[in-house]
């Protein structure tokens, strides 16, 4: 019996997926010498999901060796300009590549301010769209690869599951702006994703319970205005977060301008809380599981 539960563990850690967790942007919308937001899972030595896809965010991909064929699924938090327009480029770049199958891009319901992620891509590449050369993306019929929306319209939980790996999405508060918070599940290893917010609806303690990796959007300061504090977490929010849902390690990334002389004093005030890991984000910085 001993030798049968030792050759299961052994198989058990022989098998498990290496995983990896890049930041490719770790800045902000402003001029800021970084990436705008976009992360990237490594799943045994392959890029499996891109999230978000701020200025920079190409580059970055390219510079990291990552493959557009590899790819299962991509996610655009929301449509903010530092956080999705480097779609095209990404598009653009799979006319190049050998890649066939088509590609998901979820992103969270429209409103009356934004509109939703098939209007987004109709917009860009539709028939009357700024890059109509390529409609035939949005077809099966593509030249190169189809790319196909996916919108979460659901306030509730939503689990959608790949091959290599489970997403869970929720829709958190950022203002005016429909935006998603996520989890990647990778085997027993999970990565916990804030994108934009302020967590007025908890919804982020919902999804981050026990998560090895928080990536918390730093982008405002403690003492921040009010406008600025209905859009994105103060850091004892994100000190709160972390400590409620008992996470492993913290990183703070959205890094801006107006909160990097305050970072010292950031840091202070999540340690006085959460006791883990916290460390600053920096492009192409590469996170082991």
């Amino acid at each position: 019996m001993r030798f049968l539960l030792t050759l299961l563990l052994f198989s058990t850690m022989l098998f498990s997926a290496s995983v990896k967790f890049e930041i490719l942007g770790s800045g902000g919308p402003e001029l800021d010498a970084r990436a705008s937001t976009s992360y990237l899972l490594w799943i045994d030595g392959e890029a499996k999901l891109l999230v978000d896809m701020g200025s920079g965010a190409m580059l970055r991909f390219e510079e990291s060796g990552a493959k557009l064929e590899t790819l299962e699924a991509t996610v655009l938090t929301h449509l903010h300009i530092d956080h999705s327009v480097d779609l095209p480029s990404f598009v653009k770049a799979g006319f190049f590549s050998s890649r066939s199958e088509p590609l998901e891009v979820i992103a969270p319901n429209a409103n009356e301010f934004f509109p939703s992620i098939g209007e987004f891509l109709n917009s860009l590449f539709g028939k009357s769209g700024a890059y109509r050369y390529m409609s035939d993306v949005l077809s099966p019929q593509s030249n190169s690869f189809q790319i196909i929306p996916y919108e979460i319209k659901s306030n509730k939980t939503i689990t959608k599951k790949y091959k290599d790996f489970t997403l869970t999405l929720i829709s958190v508060h950022h203002g005016i702006v429909p935006a998603l918070a996520l989890r990647i599940d990778v085997g027993s290893k999970s990565i916990v994703i804030s994108g934009d917010t302020n967590d007025k609806n908890k919804n982020l303690e919902q999804i981050a319970h026990k998560a090895d990796l928080f990536i918390a959007h730093h982008a405002v300061p403690e003492h921040a205005g009010e406008f600025a504090k209905d859009l994105h977490m103060t850091p004892s929010i994100i000190a709160n977060i972390a400590k409620k849902a008992d996470v492993g390690k913290v990183v703070l990334t959205h890094r801006m301008n107006r909160t990097a002389k305050h970072e010292k004093e950031s840091l202070m005030i999540i340690k006085e809380i959460f006791k883990g890991e916290v460390i600053f984000a920096e492009d192409r910085m590469i996170i082991k599981l």
